[in-house]
């Protein structure tokens, strides 16, 4: 069995000294509070955190699968309507799954998968232009159905279905992911009969992904659901123990919480050595980002925690961005992705033998030269006492990126116990979209409207 592996060799003081390193004595004294933290996240597994729950699968699960079969051969284009955690991880499944060139060549009779997870008029514009709604399935996702980018997208689309197919043949155009019983979007399913998915109570949007809301456009996209969720269920077998040692997403969490409050670090930057895996980075940025990420601790106090989560591309961002990791600020550290037995060989020929800077290539292979270049980033951080640990897929595969995907979400629960904040509400969040609605001219937020108007007129545009 293929297992997602951690190296954190060049996190410890031997590796870059104890100035920004963790030595074996802290990490040691991490055990007590790891275990104390993991307790606590376990024990809502039935509650409010039943994203531990999923890789168990299910009737829903059996449902979803059933649906996608049903659909197969019917649609071109599956397009995701969704924001945030509604679309992130939709989009990491699909790169890590299919080719980088899926939706300009398709394989295998599958459809193409859009996520038009925006609400610039140019994107959907596009969109709109130039490709025929009838060709569409729009899975539209948003829990409470008041989401505004969503559901003006849904709002668009069905328009324009109905103008295409017609009233009746356009339902079976949408399939809505939803809550189960209340929200905007339930009672339009009902009236209009489209198909339909719960989003789970006591699962959050960003650990979402392996609910119906990531799962339904992988299985309408071939990609092996029941794979993922088996990754997940064993990940979560292996992170039962509560020994720090032996527990992956416990030695994350300990790493990241060590490193920005205690060797002030306060940059998170992930490393993808691999196309495929790229998408993995922005699920994960937003996983970080809001979970952690608050003004406030547990008890009410100011704190403004929380890590800058960075995305970088291997070797793309070794000639964009390695200059500043290298010799920059020391106030970064670095999970780089690995993929260690890549799908394809290409070979490199022999070609003029008689040039040193281009004869040392000829007969070695792209994985070789690919390998050689993390592991000469990995040199580079290490030497210049970056502290970067290595996450290792053995390969891409639904079963890994399961692990992955679950490895990291407990990771981050944990983590809120590390920094004594509330890992699984986004206040922030909601103040924009609060503002949004105050703008728009939506029912019942005129007072924050006014409040607006008022510190526009009370501080002028200067502008050049």
């Amino acid at each position: 069995m293929d297992l997602v592996s951690i190296d954190w060799t060049n996190i410890s003081a031997d590796a870059i000294g104890t100035e920004h390193g963790i030595t074996e004595e802290r990490l040691q004294a991490l055990r007590s509070p790891s275990r104390v933290a993991l307790a606590a996240v376990r024990s809502r597994a039935e509650d409010d955190l039943r994203f531990q729950t999923l890789p168990a699968g299910g009737a829903w699960h059996d449902r979803l699968l059933a649906y996608a079969e049903e659909q197969k051969g019917r649609f071109e284009n599956i397009v995701v309507l969704g924001i945030g955690g509604s679309a992130l991880g939709n989009r990491a499944l699909h790169t890590a799954m299919h080719s980088p060139f899926h939706e300009m060549f398709g394989a295998h009779g599958l459809p193409r998968l859009f996520v038009l997870d925006n609400v610039d008029p140019d994107l959907v514009g596009e969109f709109l232009d130039r490709v025929d709604p009838s060709t569409c399935l729009f899975n539209v996702i948003s829990k409470s159905g008041s989401t505004a980018e969503t559901m003006s997208q849904f709002l668009i689309f069905r328009r324009a279905l109905i103008e295409r197919v017609g009233k009746e043949a356009h339902a079976e155009h949408i399939v809505v992911t939803t809550d189960a019983n209340a929200g905007v979007l339930r009672p339009i399913v009902q009236e209009e009969g489209y198909a339909s998915f719960d989003v789970p109570d006591g699962v959050g949007g960003r650990f979402s992904v392996l609910s119906a809301v990531g799962l339904l456009s992988s299985a309408l996209i071939g990609i092996d659901t029941s794979g993922l969720l088996k990754g997940a269920a064993d990940m979560d077998e292996r992170c039962k123990t509560d020994e720090l040692f032996e527990n992956p997403a416990l030695m994350l969490a300990g790493i990241q919480s060590c490193m920005q409050q205690e060797k002030n670090k306060p940059i998170a930057v992930t490393f993808a050595y691999g196309h495929r895996l790229r998408h993995l980075a922005d699920w994960y940025a937003q996983l970080l980002a809001e979970s952690i990420g608050k003004r406030l601790d547990r008890d009410g106090r100011e704190v403004f925690a929380g890590p800058t989560p960075v995305r970088a591309v291997g070797v793309t961002d070794q000639h964009s961005q390695s200059q500043l990791y290298v010799e920059g600020p020391h106030d970064k550290w670095f999970t780089l992705l690995a993929i260690e037995h890549p799908d394809h060989h290409v070979s490199i020929p022999k070609e003029y033998g008689d040039r040193d800077a281009l004869a040392y290539l000829g007969g070695r292979s792209l994985a070789e030269l690919f390998e050689a270049e993390r592991e000469g980033t990995r040199i580079a951080l290490t030497e210049a006492q970056r502290p970067n640990l290595t996450i290792s897929f053995p390969r891409v595969s639904e079963h890994t990126l399961g692990q992955y995907l679950y490895m990291m979400e407990l990771a981050v629960a944990v983590m809120g116990e590390h920094y004594g904040v509330d890992a699984f509400d986004q206040p922030g969040v909601e103040a924009g979209k609060i503002a949004a609605y105050g703008l728009m001219g939506r029912k019942g937020f005129e007072q924050r409207r006014g409040e607006i108007e008022a510190a526009r007129a009370a501080c002028p545009p200067r502008r050049l």
